[in-house]
């Protein structure tokens, strides 16, 4: 038999659990600022150039969304940049086209892909900045 404080005790665990943030990658729009300090302290970074209209920037919105919150990208810094407002943003980080995803790490670029929507090649992309 199930006494009254066990459910109490349980109810109390769920909640807390429930409450708690979950670990994924924190998410920012681009600023030189932010960009060059998390470079500068050797942060793990995923460069996201994206446009609201490109429907590869769609399809890739939903597998990086999933690739973020899982608590192995945790300390991943996803750093969003505007295609058509950023121009010089995506011109310096030689970036030819939305859709384009540059990963970082101890400040080195550590790879590079353009309009992939492979859920498993974005994650090994992802796996070279951690």
């Amino acid at each position: 038999m199930i006494s009254r404080r066990i459910v109490l005790a349980s109810a109390a665990l769920l909640a807390v659990m429930a409450a708690a943030p979950a670990a994924r990658a924190e998410t920012v729009a681009y600023t030189d600022a932010a960009f060059e300090a998390a470079l500068s302290k050797g942060r793990s970074i995923l460069v996201e150039i994206h446009a609201p209209w490109c429907p590869v920037c769609a399809a890739q919105a939903p597998i990086l969304s999933k690739l973020e919150a899982d608590p192995k990208f945790k300390d991943l810094l996803v750093v969003r940049v505007d295609f058509d407002n950023q121009k010089d943003v995506v011109r310096r980080l030689k970036a030819q086209a939305q859709s384009t995803l540059i990963t970082f790490k101890s400040g080195k670029e550590t790879g590079r892909s353009v309009g992939d929507t492979n859920p498993a090649t974005i994650a090994a992309l992802l796996d070279r900045a951690i």
